[in-house]
């Protein structure tokens, strides 16, 4: 029910003996809508015209084992995330990237373990099977439902409207930035497909052949989309459907961002949520030494991953200049929220013109774990060298309000709060707890 209005649900899906149904309804801008499903009331805090609160998080996983975890343990950061949103509501959820782990898909069937196994040169040998698609999307749909009634997350997103957008581990382990012996393999391609198919049910909560509602135009090549709100614009480019060891976005995906860009209001704090850091460290020098040495191949998707990559510099330029033109032709305040790197940390780019200045704000992972210190210290010593790809534009990275070290190693979510106009953020840290607010 919404209000006194009954919604019919339509099906969408069937699929291993289970049907999926969407209800499609609006809710009144107000703090105190809900609607009621399955004989229960969800509160939902639907005004996003004034004084707000959106959450962000990302990295809902971890390469092996995920299923394994004890929930007290792996869904920690989401009973907290749980807690403050019945003491101060959210308006938003953001989750940015890797709101599934599928690497262990591969095992789903002996022939996508032996392809994932095989070296590059007898990969495109492989068929995908039926036998095989089959398997793979019973690994994705078990999974998906598995992680959809876990408590913590379960009560959140039933009571907190989602803005959700993929990333490589929601496909597999450095998706887009493989050589062409596995992207464009059968295996490869298909897995891709049931990947692709089941984010578009059970995150985006559409059918196989509906369009994206929120799309700036319709399009096949990816899944990019948008949402303006009073004095808030919100950019979610898709940077995995055309990725490529050369390019992050494909030309439709660029085309559907720039139509993103034009919409932006007079005015208005624009948020684009980049699954992928914008600003981080010099990390392209790291890149070519890596490709240098033979035995380091395993880190070099992970490096070519990134917008910092040599491979995407004149990306990175373009994107960079993009945000830039929006805040000095529209007056807009920017702020990229990011994750992948399962860190926290700020950074900034100064912008000419005194059009003020680019936050990056990075919060990762909700429920992976924290990677070593060591990994953030040497990640910090890359970023004292500083970066300035668009000349007059310096980008810096920052430590967390109150922190030493530019990264934090910590499970984490972010929130930003506006008050009276005035837009914060501030970080939950695992074991270090709130930090400090930031004016952005």
């Amino acid at each position: 029910m919404a209000g006194a209005q009954e919604i019919a649900g339509r099906p969408i899906a069937e699929i291993f003996g289970w049907s999926a149904h969407a209800y499609d309804f609006a809710l009144p801008a107000r703090k105190g809508a809900s609607y009621e499903l399955g004989g229960r009331t969800y509160p939902v805090c639907a005004d996003l015209s004034g004084d707000m609160r959106l959450a962000f998080v990302s990295c809902n996983g971890q390469e092996e084992g995920d299923a394994d975890r004890p929930l007290e343990v792996r869904n920690r950061m989401w009973r907290r995330l749980l807690t403050e949103h019945g003491e101060r509501p959210f308006s938003l959820l953001v989750q940015g990237g890797d709101q599934l782990y599928a690497d262990e898909a591969m095992r789903s069937h002996p022939e996508t373990a032996r392809w994932k196994k095989a070296p590059n040169r007898k990969r495109p040998g492989i068929a995908f099977t039926p036998e095989m698609r089959l398997a793979a999307r019973r690994w994705y749909a078990e999974r998906y439902l598995r992680l959809a009634a876990e408590p913590a997350m379960a009560e959140i997103v039933a009571r907190v409207p989602s803005m959700m957008m993929w990333d490589d581990h929601d496909i597999m382990d450095g998706w887009g930035s493989h050589p062409a012996a596995i992207q464009e393999s059968p295996v490869g391609i298909g897995l891709f497909e049931v990947a692709r198919e089941m984010f578009k049910l059970f995150q985006l909560g559409l059918g196989a052949d509906e369009p994206m509602p929120l799309a700036p135009s319709p399009s096949e090549a990816g899944f990019t989309f948008g949402a303006r709100f009073p004095g808030l614009s919100i950019l979610v480019p898709d940077l995995r459907s055309e990725r490529s060891l050369t390019r992050v976005m494909g030309p439709e995906g660029w085309r559907a961002f720039d139509r993103l860009l034009e919409d932006v209001g007079e005015g208005d704090r624009v948020v684009l949520v980049s699954t992928v850091p914008v600003l981080g460290p010099r990390l392209s020098v790291v890149e070519r030494l890596l490709n240098k040495m033979p035995k380091a191949q395993d880190y070099e998707d992970d490096l070519r991953d990134q917008w910092q990559s040599y491979a995407h510099r004149l990306e990175w330029v373009r994107l960079l200049e993009s945000l830039e033109r929006v805040a000095q032709t529209r007056g807009a305040a920017v702020t990229v929220l990011s994750g992948e790197i399962h860190l926290a940390t700020r950074g900034t780019m100064s912008f000419r013109g005194g059009a003020g200045e680019l936050h990056q704000l990075v919060a990762s992972g909700i429920t992976h774990p924290e990677p070593s210190s060591l990994y953030a210290g040497g990640l910090g010593l890359l970023a004292r060298f500083g970066e300035s790809p668009v000349p007059g534009c310096p980008i810096r990275m920052r430590p967390l309000p109150g922190k030493s070290a530019t990264y934090t190693a910590e499970r984490n979510y972010l929130v930003l709060d506006r008050q009276g106009g005035r837009w914060t953020a501030e970080w939950e840290l695992e074991k270090s707890g709130r930090t400090k607010s930031l004016a952005i």
